[in-house]
């Protein structure tokens, strides 16, 4: 099962500029259909086994309604960990990206169940202490994604927009980062995802996701690379410090992350 994972991906130079300029892309073929059924359903026993979300979704506030998340699952599965640590993935981070080479910042499985919410509009890196915008997140439909179950949507270009950059996922980042976007020229794109099709965005493009009005469970697994060579800065909010001590724990402000939670990829 181990074979297209350490397949070279044809990154074309269209690609890599699109990527540059928009700080967002969808590529198709990343991964076939059988490795996605195999490994999505080792993913899905660890979300079944980790999940301790038993509130109804309409008691839910918008964060807990947008999806059930799970973090870092390539620790507890070595089989999950050959998925993550896939050399095709970070082959095309590391091109789209133009860095040398990528170590993990961390991964987490995202499954938005049947009636699940919006994710409103945010952006990843405010909760991040890096020191630059070398971050991609690989966005990975364990299944086809059509419209009505919720599939990443961007505003193209809009990681050079500083306002927005200070909310946290919630109803207010919905609402003041749809404001501020509705002023702009971004492109907004909100298009299906085929079988195998993966999306990579950077830290500070802004995303959301819409509902799921499907009857089935939207089951998507996410990698976050960071360059190799990323140097950890001084925490702005305390969502920095706690994914400081989470995802870097024992990383040095001013110095290259290379903990054991961290390794290169």
């Amino acid at each position: 099962m181990t074979s297209i994972l350490n397949e070279p991906y044809p990154l074309s130079q269209d690609a890599i500029d699109f990527y540059q300029k928009n700080r967002f892309i969808k590529l198709k073929n990343v991964f076939d259909a059988e490795s996605l059924a195999y490994y999505g359903d080792k993913i899905t026993q660890l979300v079944a086994a980790a999940s301790a979300e038993s509130q109804p979704l309409e008691q839910r506030d918008t964060y807990g309604k947008a999806f059930l998340q799970v973090f870092n699952l390539w620790l507890q599965d070595p089989e999950v960990k050959e998925f993550v640590f896939s050399k095709r993935l970070a082959q095309i981070a590391a091109g789209l990206m133009q860095v040398e080479g990528v170590r993990m910042y961390h991964d987490q499985a995202l499954y938005k169940e049947a009636g699940g919410g919006i994710t409103p509009w945010h952006a990843d890196q405010y909760y991040w202490p890096l020191s630059t915008d070398k971050t991609v997140t690989a966005w990975i439909p364990l299944q086809a994604v059509p419209l009505e179950m919720g599939p990443l949507e961007f505003s193209a270009g809009s990681h050079v927009i500083v306002d927005g950059r200070e909310l946290s996922i919630s109803d207010e980042s919905e609402v003041k980062i749809q404001q501020r976007l509705r002023v702009t020229d971004f492109p907004h794109v909100v298009e299906p995802f085929d079988l195998g099709e993966v999306s990579f965005h950077s830290g500070w493009v802004f995303h959301r996701a819409g509902a799921n009005s499907s009857s089935q469970v939207r089951k998507v697994m996410t990698v976050i690379f960071m360059d190799k060579n990323m140097v950890l800065k001084q925490p702005e909010n305390d969502n920095q410090v706690n994914d400081w001590h989470t995802w870097c724990p024992g990383a040095v402000v001013g110095e290259v992350i290379d903990t054991p939670l961290n390794p290169p990829m």
